[in-house]
């Protein structure tokens, strides 16, 4: 990012089995003023008409920004999909990098109050957190055992990494571009724990954060994640990362310093 040309957002969409969400969570995305928007927009494998309804949107050149629109041909996982995308970001000289869901549980309408810490300069890291919000969770339609599952992970895992996040557990999201260039993210999991991992990295890179309050929205998307299995993984990650601190482990994607 140079002063004499806008900052170059790029709003990367990770979506699975998404056609009956995905128009319109693109028809969500509003103009930046300042900054220079395109949409990247990558299937992971799907075989209904995600990648099909969004490509011919591409095509039509009726959508206001540029759009890219890719499927993979084999199943990447939640990470795996992530980890294209920040390649992408990287290797096209983006300046910052807005991680949204397909399937419309996040608010695109809130882009420029994720990406406003990032744009003054006071955060190198941005989360949208549906916790800050005292009884937002549960207006947005947030099952009692999620919100309960959320709240209690999200306060084991900042005692075991010595930070104060209200939410570990966002998949809004939004970073600085050169910060995907001092971390291992290729070296995380290819499954849903990756946002922890990454969060991790974020936290032992130095990294500013900050958080930016978001609704929450539940409604007929059918959830994907085995939430006992994931509890496990993201407790077993932030033990990890614990434990190397003293030297007792080691894992590669948390040999990560500032």
């Amino acid at each position: 990012m140079t002063p004499d040309r806008p900052p170059r957002v790029l709003v990367f969409i990770v979506a699975y089995y998404a056609e009956a969400t995905i128009l319109q969570v693109l028809a969500r995305i509003p103009a930046l003023d300042g900054c220079a928007v395109e949409v990247l927009l990558i299937d992971d494998g799907s075989t209904d008409a995600t990648y099909s309804l969004s490509e011919h949107l591409r095509q039509s050149g009726s959508y206001r920004h540029p759009l890219t629109v890719l499927a993979n041909p084999a199943n990447q996982g939640y990470g795996g999909n992530q980890k294209l995308g920040y390649h992408y970001a990287l290797e096209q000289g983006f300046d910052f990098v807005v991680l949204l869901h397909g399937d419309g549980q996040y608010a695109p309408e809130l882009l420029p109050e994720i990406l406003a810490p990032l744009l003054r300069g006071e955060a190198e890291v941005v989360l949208g957190s549906r916790m800050l919000t005292p009884g937002g969770a549960r207006r947005g339609g947030m099952p009692l055992y999620k919100r309960l599952g959320n709240r209690l992970l999200t306060a084991c895992q900042n005692r075991l990494l010595r930070c104060r996040l209200s939410e570990f557990h966002t998949g809004y999201k939004a970073c600085a571009v050169d910060l995907l260039r001092r971390i291992p993210f290729d070296l995380n999991s290819n499954v849903f724990h990756f946002d922890t991992e990454i969060i991790i990295q974020f936290l032992r890179a130095g990294a500013r954060l900050a958080e930016v309050p978001i609704p929450t929205h539940y409604g007929d998307e059918i959830c994907r994640v085995n939430g006992p299995r994931y509890a496990l993984d993201v407790l077993n990650a932030s033990v990890v990362a614990r434990l190397q601190d003293y030297g007792l482990v080691y894992r590669r994607n948390f040999d990560v310093a500032p």
